[in-house]
């Protein structure tokens, strides 16, 4: 009798790294991106994930932070499932959604654009990833209501059956297609007179994809061998699933792919799913693999390789709003050094352009993504120990 208590909470701590490990590898891969967004021209020159315009090296430095913005999506949902399940009313679980995606839609306008472009010319606002996740925790407050069966279909269906809307544009919407590019339409809008909001993530996927995450939060009370297969069979299927209907090439992505020079350039071609919004060939892609690396993840000891990774799982929050300073102000003394000024590290786009020798640098993008994470992980290792020995409510939103 006396064995279980002391066998249960290991058990629960190993879901739990497993989680923390998988969301900070993504943390981890994204600060990749970031990098490459200050220490090279390719996002204000050409489309990395263009090959005719990229090389396979950068194609493939973008390519795979698609990865992040998905899973990250997926497991704030099964997050706040978490939470719901732990005992808390359903109407404290909805309000604290709501708080907390208030939290980082403020955040987004107020604090990150300026961590992103370096001034406070807010006559420019950013729709990023935070404005996104707050708005669909702001939608899951009123959907966890609802029954597990009809969340997850109307999850699935925003999953599935958004590229359907593909053919519809802001200029069908009248006064109101300002709206319908915060909805589904990645691009710049001005519904606040002489302010632009630049959408770079649509909500309506988004919204169904933190959905499922807590739809599908349930499987974490399933016994480890039946989570662990089931998880694995559901990130195959996924990934078949996108192998089929990629290899249509047809509905699931408004951009086909094409034949190349090689069979190996087509595969890459294949690869270069639409992400703003996310295509239903872009998420299967993505959370198929995700969820199979979670199944592997999932048991009583984390791999040693994947531990540091669960510490930045632990405090995404501080990871994401400190790692864009950082690569930014690590940019600023090489751009002074190389030419002397650098006014295009402070300007809002389209803004000063970047010089066109600021071709892309892989040693340079890698060294300076490297360095970042290295400087952050003693400060996320001890802020995720304040947050595993306090309970303070205000660390709820950090």
């Amino acid at each position: 009798m006396d064995q279980e208590p002391r066998t249960a909470p290991p058990a629960k701590r190993a879901r739990m790294e497993s989680l923390d490990a998988l969301r900070g590898i993504v943390m981890v891969i994204m600060a990749l991106d970031h990098s490459r967004d200050f220490f090279s021209n390719s996002h204000a020159y050409f489309d990395p994930i263009d090959l005719s315009q990229a090389t396979v090296s950068l194609f493939l430095t973008r390519w795979v932070t698609d990865f992040c913005a998905p899973v990250f999506s997926f497991l704030a949902g099964a997050g706040a499932y978490l939470s719901a399940s732990g005992g808390k009313p359903m109407a404290t679980v909805s309000r604290t959604l709501i708080t907390r995606g208030l939290w980082l839609i403020f955040l987004e306008l107020a604090v990150v654009r300026a961590f992103w472009y370096f001034n406070f010319d807010y006559s420019l606002l950013k729709a990023g990833v935070l404005w996104c996740l707050g708005w669909s925790m702001i939608a899951l407050a009123a959907l966890v209501y609802l029954p597990r069966r009809a969340l997850l279909t109307i999850s699935l269906a925003m999953i599935a059956g958004h590229n359907l809307l593909d053919g519809l544009k802001p200029a069908d919407f009248g006064q109101l297609g300002w709206l319908w590019s915060v909805l589904h339409v990645k691009g710049y809008v001005g519904p606040f007179g002489g302010e632009r909001l630049l959408v770079v993530y649509p909500l309506i996927p988004w919204i169904g994809i933190m959905a499922a995450g807590f739809a599908c939060g349930e499987a974490i009370r399933w016994d480890q061998r039946t989570r662990r297969r089931r998880v694995f069979l559901t990130g195959l299927a996924l990934t078949l699933g996108y192998a089929a209907l990629r290899g249509l090439n047809g509905y699931g992505d408004p951009e086909p792919w094409a034949a190349q020079a090689n069979p190996f350039l087509t595969f890459l071609n294949a690869l270069g799913c639409a992400k703003y919004p996310p295509s239903l060939s872009y998420l299967l892609m993505t959370m198929g693999p995700a969820l199979m690396l979670l199944a592997a993840l999932d048991r009583p000891t984390l791999p040693a390789w994947t531990r540091p990774a669960a510490i930045f799982g632990r405090v995404p929050f501080l990871f994401y709003v400190l790692h864009l300073p950082l690569l930014h102000a690590m940019a600023v003394p090489w751009a002074l050094w190389r030419y002397g000024s650098a006014p295009w590290l402070f300007a809002n786009p389209p803004g000063v352009a970047w010089p066109h020798d600021f071709h892309f640098d892989l040693p340079l993008t890698y060294g300076a993504w490297a360095l970042a994470v290295l400087l952050l992980y003693p400060l996320c290792r001890w802020f995720a120990g304040i947050k595993a020995t306090r309970k303070d409510w205000w660390l709820t939103y950090l």
